[in-house]
C-alpha cells in the first residue's frame, strides 16, 4: 500500500477489549475518510523471540500471530467499506508503531490492554507514544469512561483546547477538518487564569521580601474574559473562513484548561489537543493539558503534533518553536 498516494488510518490491537474498541472506532473513521485501514499488532516479546529462534533454525512455519488472526475475524464479521490490511510488527511499541505510522492519516490506539499496551498512558510507553507519533494519535477511552463510541455525521461535537498564542495552526486546522467531516459543530475551549485576589496575599514580611508589583486582579475577570475572546476569535478567523459550513462555538472561561476540557468531553465525538511543542526532549512533547485528558476525557482524544520545524503562524505572524 502506497503511504504517499493513499494514506491509511493505523489501528494499532493487542487482542484486549480495549484495542478491539479502538479498533471500531479506527475503522469507523476510515470509512468517513474514505481512507484504508492498517491494523498493527506489535507481536509479544515472548514471540519474537520464538520466532527469532525458528528463522535461525530454518524451521518452517514461521509462528502464527494468533491476536492478529483474531482480530481479521472481528473485522470479516462486523464488514467494512473501505481496504483493511493486516500487518505484524517486531520492535517495542513505542518504536515500532511511530514508524509504521509514517504517512498515515491516523494512529488510533485504545487507552489501556495488555502486553505491550498495559498501562499504555500511565507508563513511560505511552508518553513516548503520543510524543514520537508522526500524525494524528487519536486515544480512544474505555468502556467504564463512555458509552458511545458513535462518530459518525450529525455526533456529538468536536473539542477543541485552544492557547490563542501557542496552539499551532495543524491543531486547529485538523479540528476543523474533522467537525466538516463529521458535520457537526466545532467548540473552541480557551481557559482563562485569573491572577489571585488580594486578600489572598500575604504581606511580606521586610522590604527584603517584597514582590514585584502584582498583576490585574481578579476584579478585572471581565476585561479580561473580554481580551481573551478578541485573542481567539482573531486567532480562529481565517480557519473559520476556510470552513464556512462549520458552526464554531467559542468558548472562554476562567479555570484550568484541563479541567473544562475533561467536563466537556462527556458529550463530544473527539476532543482535539495539540502536543507541547516547544520542547525538544521527547518524553517531554505531551504538555499537562494533553496528558491530563488522555486520562480522563469520555471522549476520544486527538493528539496533533506540529509540523517538523519552526514556523510562522499564517493567523498571528507570530514565529513558534
Amino acid at each position: 500500500m502506497n503511504m504517499e498516494s493513499d494514506p491509511p488510518v493505523v489501528a494499532a490491537v493487542d487482542g484486549s477489549e480495549h484495542s478491539l474498541r479502538a479498533l471500531s472506532w479506527a475503522l469507523g473513521a476510515a470509512e468517513l475518510l474514505d481512507a484504508p485501514l492498517v491494523v498493527a499488532h506489535v507481536r509479544s516479546e515472548a514471540l519474537q523471540l520464538g520466532a527469532a529462534r525458528i528463522a535461525s533454525l530454518g524451521t518452517e512455519p514461521a509462528l502464527p500471530d494468533t491476536v492478529l488472526d483474531a482480530v481479521r475475524t472481528v473485522v470479516e464479521e462486523r464488514g467494512h467499506a473501505v481496504p483493511v490490511r493486516y500487518a505484524s510488527l517486531d520492535g517495542t511499541v513505542a518504536d515500532v508503531l511511530p514508524e509504521a505510522a509514517r504517512g498515515a492519516r491516523l494512529l488510533v490506539t485504545g487507552s489501556r490492554g495488555h502486553g505491550g499496551f498495559a498501562s499504555l498512558l500511565l507508563g513511560s510507553t505511552g508518553r513516548t507514544l503520543a510524543a514520537r507519533a508522526p500524525c494524528p494519535l487519536v486515544v480512544v477511552p474505555h468502556e467504564a469512561r463512555t458509552a458511545s463510541l458513535d462518530s459518525g455525521p450529525g455526533a456529538g461535537r468536536v473539542l477543541l483546547g485552544l492557547h490563542p498564542e501557542e496552539t499551532p495552526d495543524e491543531v486547529i486546522g485538523f479540528a476543523f477538518e474533522s467537525a466538516a467531516l463529521r458535520r457537526v459543530p466545532l467548540e473552541a475551549v480557551t481557559a482563562l487564569r485569573l491572577p489571585p485576589n488580594p486578600s489572598t496575599l500575604v504581606a511580606a514580611p521586610s522590604p527584603a521580601f517584597q514582590m514585584p508589583p502584582p498583576l490585574p486582579l481578579a476584579d478585572d475577570t471581565e476585561e479580561l474574559l473580554a481580551e481573551a475572546r478578541r485573542e481567539q476569535e482573531t486567532r480562529l478567523r481565517p480557519f473559520a473562513a476556510r470552513h464556512p459550513a462549520v458552526e464554531l462555538v467559542p468558548t472562554v472561561a476562567p479555570g484550568d484548561a484541563a479541567g473544562l476540557l475533561v467536563d466537556a468531553s462527556a458529550d463530544a465525538a473527539l476532543l482535539v489537543v495539540g502536543r507541547h511543542h516547544r520542547h525538544r526532549i521527547a518524553e517531554l512533547l505531551v504538555g499537562s493539558v494533553a496528558h491530563a485528558v488522555l486520562h480522563h476525557a469520555a471522549c476520544p482524544v486527538a493528539v496533533v503534533p506540529p509540523a517538523a520545524g519552526d514556523r510562522v503562524s499564517a493567523a498571528t505572524g507570530r514565529q513558534d518553536a
